[in-house]
């Protein structure tokens, strides 16, 4: 598992991009016809002695940033934005288990977690890694799949309640800035909307589920393990229904202040996730209070983006929606770059090597 976060570390690093250069050795052509440089585009370089662009590879344009104090402040509050977005989880991990994990435990179930999202592509996430993880803490199957369940509903909630808010400080004008774009296409407003309105159907779904139908889960997985080759697994499924059924009836007694604490968690996380870009932005450029809140609303469609992306962790598509939505407040093609990737070392790699040491101690001790 370290080799292959090595291996994606390195890939990452040794891509290539076209910066300008006037000594460079390609000249940009537009192969795509939509009038812009696209620098992840090798099609739209042609060899030529009097070339403007030339190859460099990431690791080439983050040795030549140039730091000073203010730099290196904003990357250590971007670390620490990212500690406090896995505080949020592990606070509410812990109130969802009525802290049966100690914080230990739950951060060690968060990092595995994290670690299966890194791998996964969004759309899919680490969901089926957590409820194995914490099965393992012996909390029951059942209870371990309310909890995972919960957790996407409240993740789903935040969503649902934030973008209404943001939409009183950032008009739709300025949070799609991607129109005509080749890539996104001119639908990305309405493709955004498609999305928000599969959220709410998401999070009303898992609502009902757990809390007014948790009955018709155990029906469902009855019905499903009595199709052949399924059947030797239909005793242990229903007894996992029940369990569903009995935390569905624990939660619906839980106190405000338990739902308090476990959306006060997801909160943290999730605005702390999303500073983490604002951070990275504030180390090349100084952008006002509504600049970056600017930033900060853009992501909730970036997110969205990168929720239905193919690849593990959104690697690849995640660097190039940071370029789409953020090349307006950089200006410099290859600066925007450097942005994104360093984004991605922050925010991303460090998941891929703890998790693998994790793993790697969980394989040992059996």
């Amino acid at each position: 598992s370290i080799s292959v976060s090595i291996f994606m570390l390195y890939r990452g690093l040794s891509e290539t991009r076209f910066i300008e250069d006037e000594k460079g050795n390609y000249s940009w052509v537009d192969f795509n016809k939509n009038g812009k440089v696209d620098r992840h585009l090798s099609e739209e370089f042609i060899p030529s002695k009097d070339g403007n662009y030339r190859q460099a590879t990431i690791s080439e344009t983050l040795q030549n940033i140039e730091w000073t104090t203010q730099s290196f402040l904003w990357l250590t509050l971007a670390i620490v934005f990212m500690l406090l977005r896995d505080l949020g989880y592990i606070i509410r991990i812990r109130s969802l288990t009525d802290n049966v994990l100690s914080w230990k435990r739950a951060t060690w179930v968060i990092f595995m977690w994290e670690f299966a999202s890194a791998l996964s592509p969004g759309v899919v996430g680490g969901s089926v890694v957590a409820m194995f993880f914490l099965k393992k803490e012996k909390i029951a199957l059942g209870k371990s799949t309310a909890i995972v369940m919960i957790t996407a509903f409240l993740d789903n909630l935040f969503y649902v309640i934030m973008v209404p808010v943001l939409f009183l400080f950032v008009s739709q004008k300025e949070l799609f800035p991607l129109q005509g774009d080749s890539f996104f296409t001119t639908n990305t407003k309405e493709l955004f909307w498609v999305g928000f309105s599969v959220v709410v159907a998401v999070c009303l779904l898992i609502y009902l589920s757990v809390f007014h139908f948790s009955k018709l889960i155990k029906t469902v997985l009855s019905w499903v393990f009595s199709l052949p080759y399924l059947n030797r697994w239909k005793k242990e499924a229903v007894k996992t229904g029940d369990d569903v059924i009995a935390t569905s009836k624990e939660f619906k007694t839980k106190p405000k202040s338990f739902w308090l604490k476990s959306f006060g968690g997801t909160f943290l996380s999730w605005s702390s996730r999303f500073f983490v870009v604002n951070c990275i932005l504030m180390i090349f450029v100084n952008l006002g209070w509504y600049e970056n809140t600017m930033v900060f609303a853009r992501q909730f469609v970036m997110w969205l983006i990168l929720l239905v992306t193919p690849t593990p962790g959104g690697s690849g598509m995640a660097e190039y929606a940071f370029q789409g939505f953020f090349s307006d407040f950089i200006g410099s093609g290859i600066l925007v770059t450097t942005m994104a990737i360093l984004w991605r070392l922050v925010s991303y790699f460090p998941y891929l090597f703890i998790g693998s040491g994790l793993l790697g101690k969980f394989k040992k001790n059996g």
